[in-house]
C-alpha cells in the first residue's frame, strides 16, 4: 500500500443462496452441498490501515450483536499472518446468523484487504478461507457462482439478469449447526444448471429447485415461514425462498422500483423486521484506496 494512502476499504456484500441442495454427507460428518450463490449490492463494509497491533472496532446497526475481541475478521487476520498488525473497522449492516453470509463475507473482505496491505499473494486465500468457513471461498470469488462440495468448489457462471431483490429477516438468529443437525430425509441429486437468458427463464429454472434446509430451519425458527408467506403475497413477487440455513428470505421482483415498494410495505407491516431492497452485483467489489484516515 502506498505511503500516501491512509486507508483501504472494501464492501462485504450479502450472499444469497438462490437454491440449495444437500447432496450427501462425508465420512467426517460434513454435508455436501450444491448452491447457486449470488451477491447483493448491499452488505457490510470493512476498512483497514497500518498499525503496530491487530485491532478491530465495529460500528453499524448490528454492531452490538458482535464481539470485537472475538470476531471472524480477527481470525482471518491471524490465519493470514499471525504476528502482523493492522487497524480494522467493520461496519455491520447485515443481521447476524441470518443466512446471508455476513460473517463469511466479512472474513473474505479481511483476507483481501490484508493480503493487499501485507503484500501477500492472493493465490492461497481460497484454501485459507475454507478453514474459516464453508462460505468464505465463494465470498472471496465475490460473483455469481455454482458452489459445491463443502464450499471449496466455486464455479463462476454468467451474471444474472437484472431484477429487484427484497431481503427480509424477522430477527430470529438461526444456528447453521443446529439446522444441519435437525435435517431429515433423503439427499438431493445435483442440479443441472444452465445460465438463463432473461429474468423469465431465471424464475422458471429456480422454480424447479428449492432449499434443502428449509424444513429443518423452520422447525427451529417457525417465523421464517411467516417471512416467506409475507413476501409471496405481493403481486409483483416472482419468486421467494429462504437463503442459506435461514433466517433471511429473499424475493425476486421485476425491477428495483417494484422491490423498493414491496420492501417499504413489508417494513410498514412488520416494523421490527430487517428489510432491504437491492439488486444483484455483477462483479466482485473493488478495493478502494483512500487518503484520509478513519477516526479514532
Amino acid at each position: 500500500m502506498s505511503s500516501s494512502v491512509e486507508e483501504m476499504r472494501v464492501a462485504a456484500p450479502a450472499k444469497i443462496n438462490l437454491f440449495l441442495n444437500v447432496t450427501g454427507r462425508r465420512e467426517d460428518g460434513l454435508h455436501l452441498l450444491q448452491s447457486l450463490v449470488a451477491f447483493a449490492e448491499i452488505g457490510d463494509g470493512l476498512t483497514v490501515r497500518r498499525d503496530a497491533e491487530l485491532r478491530l472496532s465495529i460500528d453499524g446497526p448490528f454492531a452490538t450483536d458482535l464481539n470485537a475481541n472475538d470476531n471472524i475478521v480477527l481470525r482471518a487476520a491471524r490465519a493470514l499472518r499471525p504476528a502482523a498488525g493492522a487497524r480494522l473497522r467493520l461496519t455491520k449492516n447485515l443481521p447476524v446468523a441470518s443466512g446471508l453470509g455476513g460473517g463469511s463475507s466479512d472474513a473474505a473482505a479481511a483476507l483481501r484487504l490484508l493480503a493487499r496491505l501485507w503484500e501477500i499473494h492472493p493465490s492461497d486465500l481460497p484454501a485459507l478461507g475454507l478453514e474459516l468457513g464453508a462460505d468464505v471461498p465463494a465470498c472471496l470469488a465475490g460473483r455469481t457462482a455454482l458452489v459445491s462440495g463443502i464450499g471449496e468448489i466455486v464455479e463462476p457462471v454468467a451474471p444474472l439478469p437484472d431484477c429487484g431483490v427484497v431481503l427480509a429477516n424477522a430477527g430470529a438468529p438461526v444456528s447453521t449447526a443446529a439446522v444441519f443437525a435437525a435435517r431429515r430425509g433423503e439427499f438431493s441429486a445435483p442440479a443441472d444448471w444452465h445460465s438463463p437468458r432473461d429474468l423469465h427463464e431465471l424464475v422458471a429454472r429456480l422454480g424447479t429447485f428449492g432449499n434443502g434446509l428449509f424444513d429443518a430451519a423452520v422447525s427451529i425458527a417457525p417465523i421464517i415461514a411467516d417471512v416467506l408467506d409475507s413476501l409471496e403475497r405481493y403481486p409483483s413477487c416472482l419468486l421467494a425462498r429462504m437463503s442459506g440455513s435461514g433466517g433471511a428470505c429473499f424475493a425476486l421482483f421485476p425491477d428495483l422500483t417494484a422491490a423498493t415498494e414491496a420492501a417499504r410495505a413489508l417494513k410498514a407491516d412488520h416494523p421490527l423486521w430487517w428489510v432491504a431492497a437491492s439488486r444483484f452485483r455483477s462483479r466482485r467489489p473493488g478495493i478502494q484506496a483512500l487518503r484520509r484516515p478513519f477516526p479514532s
